[in-house]
């Protein structure tokens, strides 16, 4: 991909992630005060007694006791000094609490982005080049059930099938505990751990990405280019892989771009379902303690993660289709 074509993208991505990023911190802001009690209140009935004059010092302490603008211009503030602000009930900074979670979410969305994607391609195409046959019906039928079940019920049975009955893979966590492996059984230990809670999150997504690959599949193989191809004499795995197959990917990755907010919300009930640290399970725990500070922070971060991901996906499609136009 030539430079004239990468720039202006990054160009307009850039332009368009600072106001974008800066907006939502303020509507996030103003809606988590809508939201009853506080950090204050947390901490009071954890201690299981605290006088007035307790409370005061303590809303005084984390700022609580300021108007709400005032509590923005300080939060705005602390962002432009590279800061997200201090947790008082985890008593550590929320970007080194955001970095110590970041990792673990990171790994289970790319995988389960990884097996979505997969899946949803490969039964796509097979379900497109058998079209209205049986293997078309019944891969049909399956991904709406996939679609159909929530994502906490689909995680419960896996526990149930493959860890309870089976024994074959653990049942919540990141890492065996107190196994201290290292290297490649290590790596082994942590795959283990990925793959309950990572099929969890994807099967949702398989039936979205399968159905829209089967429906790209029909429709570009019905063009006049692909039966070109074919009366040329070209094998019909290259036909397939470099005249189907690639133009059927535009509108799955544009759709999978999209979803990685979706999937982002979707790793809070996944992670607290197999207790896997991530930042779905600490917005959990920033919810139910009303650590607000926290909770802005991670959402500007899942903000910024897909406007990231946003960008990848249009570099993603100049390259699949070159006859893209780049607006500069």
């Amino acid at each position: 991909m030539s430079t004239s074509r990468l720039f202006p993208v990054l160009r307009r991505t850039l332009l368009q992630a600072a106001p974008t990023a800066i907006g939502i911190v303020i509507l996030n802001f103003f809606l988590l005060r809508l939201a009853p009690g506080d950090a204050a209140d947390v901490l009071a009935g954890e201690s299981g007694s605290a006088t007035e004059e307790t409370m005061v010092m303590m809303r005084h302490s984390f700022g609580l006791d300021l108007p709400v603008l005032h509590q923005l211009v300080a939060y705005l503030s602390n962002l432009t000094h590279g800061s997200l602000g201090f947790s008082p009930l985890y008593n550590m900074p929320v970007a080194a609490l955001i970095a110590q979670r970041l990792p673990g979410t990171l790994l289970l969305m790319g995988l389960a982005l990884v097996i979505a994607l997969v899946l949803g391609i490969t039964l796509g195409t097979v379900m497109a080049l058998n079209a209205g046959r049986w293997p078309d019906r019944l891969i049909s039928v399956v991904t709406l059930v996939f679609y159909s079940v929530p994502g906490f019920w689909v995680g419960l049975m896996l526990i149930v099938a493959f860890s309870v009955m089976l024994g074959w893979l653990p049942s919540g966590g990141s890492e065996t505990i107190g196994a201290r492996l290292m290297g490649l059984a290590a790596v082994l230990d942590r795959l283990q751990h990925m793959v309950l809670p990572a099929t969890s999150l994807a099967l949702f997504y398989v039936a979205i990405y399968a159905r829209l690959t089967r429906a790209s599949v029909l429709e570009i193989t019905s063009q006049d280019y692909v039966r070109t191809a074919a009366a040329k004499g070209l094998p019909p795995l290259t036909i397939a892989m470099r005249h189907v197959l690639r133009n059927a990917l535009m509108p799955v990755t544009t759709v999978a771009g999209m979803h990685i907010g979706g999937i982002l919300g979707g790793a809070v009930v996944v992670e607290t379902v197999y207790s896997w640290p991530g930042l779905g399970r600490l917005t959990f725990e920033a919810v139910m303690k009303r650590d607000f500070t926290v909770l802005l922070g991670v959402l500007l971060l899942s903000s910024l993660l897909v406007i990231f991901v946003n960008m990848a996906v249009d570099l993603l499609q100049l390259w699949l289709d070159p006859r893209i136009e780049v607006r500069r």
